[in-house]
């Protein structure tokens, strides 16, 4: 990869690209390679040429991200940007592509007046996270929604796949092939005429009043265990504002985590898992981590 140059692409190809840059939580050091793609085309003649060793990581938005300080070794490429379809292709079903933020999806589906589309405004990141990660919110999930994908493989050969090929659960997705990015999705909605981005509003006003919106977080940290709430055993475990170093836990909704401006990817660790072990210490309870954790530490 020594001899790789931004010119034999059209997209953009960087080295040594700060991931502090790409996260929604503003740490992470540096990726090795980090790759915008201009399309699929470009996208298929990158993989075409990584070298199979080479690691791969694809982002989003990067709100479901913890990248460590050590940064990434390997390619990072990352998918908002250049893959932003949204199309109606019938009555009722949707294409989208895997860069589209989700908000966006919520929007232009109430517009086009189908449903239930609403929960996916309270998803801050991608439609390819969400597939990643089956995500959902106000009740919702992605896969409740999935037709079909499309996806692209490590050597830059592109498939279409049915849902049924994935075996799904809450905030789980298990692909039926390894080394897979999805490219886009197929979503089937019902008709819902009566549809408004009222709606949308008023579950962006709850959502507001609950949770940290506007500071640096991730998202939900841990997924809820079953029959209980993460955030609820947080907090009775004492940990709301709980800190290490410039991370804290918030006080507004116990199952996000801040970066109060200085924080570094270790604080971030660190906090974490003190908040599993004291939760786990007092209820016996393991809560497990929503957030992909990747990267070295430095």
């Amino acid at each position: 990869m020594s001899g790789w140059s931004e010119a034999m692409f059209a997209g953009r190809l960087s080295r040594n690209e700060p991931m502090s840059k790409h996260t929604s939580w503003h740490v992470g050091g540096p990726a090795d390679w980090f790759f915008e793609p201009r399309d699929r085309a470009d996208l298929a003649a990158f993989l075409q040429v990584l070298p199979k060793d080479v690691p791969i990581h694809w982002v989003g938005l990067g709100s479901n991200l913890l990248v460590r300080d050590g940064g990434i070794r390997g390619a990072v490429v990352s998918m908002h940007g250049a893959f932003s379809l949204l199309e109606r292709l019938d009555e009722k079903q949707v294409r989208c592509d895997a860069g589209v933020p989700c908000a966006r999806i919520a929007r232009q589906c109430v517009r086009w007046g189908l449903g239930p589309a609403e929960f996916f405004a309270g998803i801050p990141g991608t439609l390819g996270g969400a597939l990643a990660m089956n995500a959902g919110a106000f009740g919702g999930e992605t896969w409740q929604h999935v037709a079909s994908v499309e996806v692209i493989d490590r050597s830059g050969a592109i498939h279409e796949r049915a849902a049924g090929e994935y075996r799904v659960s809450y905030r789980h997705v298990a692909p039926p092939a390894a080394e897979e990015a999805f490219l886009a999705a197929t979503l089937s909605f019902e008709l819902r005429p009566a549809s408004s981005n009222e709606t949308i509003r008023d579950l962006l006003v709850e959502r507001k009043q609950k949770q940290p919106i506007g500071e640096w977080s991730c998202g939900s940290v841990f997924t809820n265990p079953p029959g209980d709430h993460a955030a609820r055993l947080i907090e009775a475990a004492g940990l709301k504002g709980r800190r290490i170093g410039g991370a804290g836990v918030s006080t507004k909704h116990a199952n996000f985590i801040i970066n109060e401006g200085e924080a570094r990817a270790a604080d971030l660790e660190a906090l974490i898992g003190e908040v599993q072990q004291t939760v786990e210490q007092h209820f016996g309870i393991r809560l497990n981590t929503e957030v992909r954790i990747v990267g070295e530490v430095a």
